[in-house]
């Protein structure tokens, strides 16, 4: 392939998450970008019980059930002439370490907020992650159609809590009851929103709008728009696609997501805002995506997609070259040599073969077990690199968990090491009972790994709520057996690294005064 045609492939992607507090909309948005790529055909919702209709990307029983995202959907279609990589994070706190590795393979994000609560505590938390990597933000104020905050006060919000600039590419029209529709900056046009029915667009000139549109739109509104646009252009943010992609400003947009109004010239706008794949620092340099040689790293790992299959996907992203099935490749952490036969692409849990793809795109390769989370593989005949590390975080919650039958122990063994394996929770045993103990940031991650042992493993278990809540890695040689009691408990992790478990702050400050040469870490 040449340059040219590599670089106007490259072009054509667009990678990127959806992240947001929970409730604010993530997951019906992205139902209403599948809506528009033709991927589904009517668009479920997440909590759709009563109608039977489930959000595509919340492919897991436990997700239907609850109304929640637990695990990142991973999403790809056309859209004019873009292929377009999704990938739906969880909302919820207690999964955060999903999301932030997610957010290692995509260029771009999508904030959705709540218009009626604003920012609340996971955006913020999400928003950092992104601002730390240097990720484009675009923001999408949700449920306008309901009574909210101020749009302005919005604005504010954003820039003092979250710290970017902002600048409204479109700008609300009323709220709630009284909600009309949307103006756009760039076009010059307002968006007639009419509830259930198909919106459309009319030229607004400044001053009046030239079509015709019903008299209460321009009696009632249009007065209050033309000073809030004049205040806008007077006192808000120049407009800069440098600082977009840079991360420094965020393009604003207005709708709701549930009525499927301004979804489509958001994304429209979305495409021309953002930046195809970017270059990747690695262990060798910087890697360009219209580099020849094929390279990719694995960022999530995913167990009993298919539950009848027991199968593990390991979750691609391609940062160069070109992917091709059946090529010959080279696990850099091990050196070992594969052949990739059985590879995938994502609509959440449908799949279908993948022959190729190119730097952006996310592929699903089958995983009997050589796979970890942050691992590199490079193509057949290119020198072993390994990109950036994944980040890791250290859990704050511990439990004892044991299989409640005994016969079950082949089962319980396989379940907890696959589970482990896809990093929603981490594990540790002791030394020398070989006790099982999981660490985890969140209590929803506990319930979550209690209800898949069940589920699809046929496994009941229990928990035995530990009182430590810090955990710090150490050398082994360090620790002599009069250091730790009770309160100071000393487990290894998967990889067989000793790490110390502290009761509580007190206890962790207790043990540093009274051993100053120990040297602790975490794992970050």
């Amino acid at each position: 392939m040449s340059k040219q045609i590599q670089q106007e492939v490259v072009d054509s992607r667009r990678t990127f998450a959806i992240i947001s507090h929970p409730d604010a909309g993530k997951t019906t948005l992205t139902e209403k970008l599948l809506l528009l790529g033709g991927m589904i055909r009517s668009a479920g919702t997440v909590k759709g019980k009563k109608s039977g209709k489930y959000a595509t990307s919340d492919w897991m029983e436990i997700e239907k059930q609850r109304g929640i995202s637990v695990t990142s959907s991973v999403m790809q279609f056309s859209y004019r002439d873009h292929h377009i990589n999704i990938l739906d994070t969880p909302g919820h706190e207690d999964f955060s370490e999903d999301t932030y590795r997610t957010l290692t393979a995509v260029d771009s994000a999508v904030m959705v907020i709540d218009g009626t609560k604003g920012i609340e505590a996971q955006t913020l938390k999400l928003f950092k992650v992104c601002r730390m990597r240097g990720i484009p933000i675009l923001t999408f104020i949700n449920k306008l159609d309901r009574e909210g905050k101020d749009p302005l006060e919005l604005l504010e919000e954003i820039e003092e809590v979250l710290g970017i600039e902002s600048y409204p590419v479109t700008w609300p029209i009323g709220m709630g009851k009284r909600f009309q529709g949307t103006y756009d900056r760039f076009q010059k046009k307002v968006e007639v929103y009419q509830g259930n029915k198909e919106s459309y667009y009319v030229d607004f000139d400044g001053e009046n709008i030239t079509s015709d549109v019903t008299e209460h739109v321009n009696e009632l509104y249009l007065p209050g728009l033309v000073d809030e646009l004049a205040l806008l252009e007077e006192a808000g943010n120049e407009f800069s696609v440098e600082k977009v992609k840079q991360g420094l400003l965020t393009p604003v947009f207005f709708g709701s997501a549930i009525a499927n109004f301004g979804v489509q010239s958001f994304f429209d706008a979305f495409l021309q805002l953002t930046s195809p794949p970017q270059s990747r620092e690695s262990s060798v340099g910087t890697i360009k995506p219209t580099d020849g040689s094929f390279s990719g790293f694995v960022f999530k790992i995913q167990a009993n997609m298919n539950p009848a299959h027991r199968d593990r996907i390991a979750f691609i992203r391609v940062c160069s070259g070109k992917f091709e099935r059946g090529m010959n490749v080279t696990l850099s952490r091990t050196g070992r040599k594969m052949k990739l036969g059985q590879s995938h692409q994502f609509l959440a849990a449908s799949r279908e073969t993948v022959d190729e793809a190119y730097p952006g795109d996310i592929i699903g390769l089958y995983d009997s077990g050589n796979y970890q989370i942050g691992d590199t593989i490079v193509g057949d005949g290119t020198s072993a690199f390994n990109f950036d590390a994944l980040p890791k975080f250290p859990p704050e919650l511990f439990v004892k968990v044991r299989a409640k039958n005994a016969m079950k122990h082949k089962h319980f063994e396989k379940g907890i090491t696959q589970l482990v394996q896809e990093g929603a929770v981490q594990l540790y045993r002791t030394p020398y009972f070989g006790d099982n103990i999981l660490g985890a940031v969140g209590e929803l991650q506990f319930q979550v790994f209690e209800y898949r042992m069940k589920a699809e493993y046929g496994v009941d278990i229990e928990f035995v709520r530990m009182k430590h809540d810090i955990a710090r890695w150490v050398d082994r040689k360090q620790i002599k057996d009069n250091m730790t009691d009770s309160r100071v408990m000393l487990v290894e992790d998967r990889d067989e690294h000793a790490v110390l478990l502290f009761e509580n702050d007190f206890v962790l400050r207790l043990f540093q005064d009274k051993y100053p040469d120990v040297t602790l870490s975490t794992p970050l």
